[in-house]
């Protein structure tokens, strides 16, 4: 379960879509961190390529670690794990650009698949404080 997420980080940084998704099942459900939700394969896939081909075109996953991995019930997992988004030209990644991914995980076909994946930005609370001053005003 663990070795997943370091997958998906080296497929991001081939530019490799599909590779980015190679474990997740059919009708995995994604939630991406501004609040899209893809609700199976194929549909993250086509959402992500967009995003890789414009937005994101160029960028670099760094500083990846699974912070936890746990099986919670025969068959069911959870893995925690966190990561940097590099744009080009950038050698590190601002603080404000950090996510954190929550992963559950179910054993199928003798391999463990992502059945459920939540990305979501990891901000200080001072950033968030920052954030919510700045939306009232």
């Amino acid at each position: 379960m663990s070795a997943i997420p370091m997958r998906m980080y080296e497929a991001w940084n081939r530019g490799d879509v599909p590779g980015f998704f190679a474990d997740f099942a059919e009708d995995a459900v994604f939630a991406e961190l501004e609040g899209t939700i893809c609700w199976n394969r194929a549909e993250a896939i086509a959402a992500h390529e967009t995003l890789i081909d414009t937005v994101m075109k160029g960028s670099r996953l760094v500083r990846g670690e699974v912070m936890f991995a746990r099986i919670i019930s025969p068959g069911v997992g959870v893995v925690h794990s966190r990561v940097g988004i590099l744009l080009p030209g950038e050698e590190e990644p601002p603080s404000t650009r950090y996510s954190m991914q929550l992963f559950a995980m179910v054993w199928r076909d003798d391999r463990w698949v992502v059945a459920a994946l939540e990305n979501a930005r990891l901000l200080s609370m001072e950033t968030m404080a920052a954030l919510e001053t700045f939306s009232a005003g």
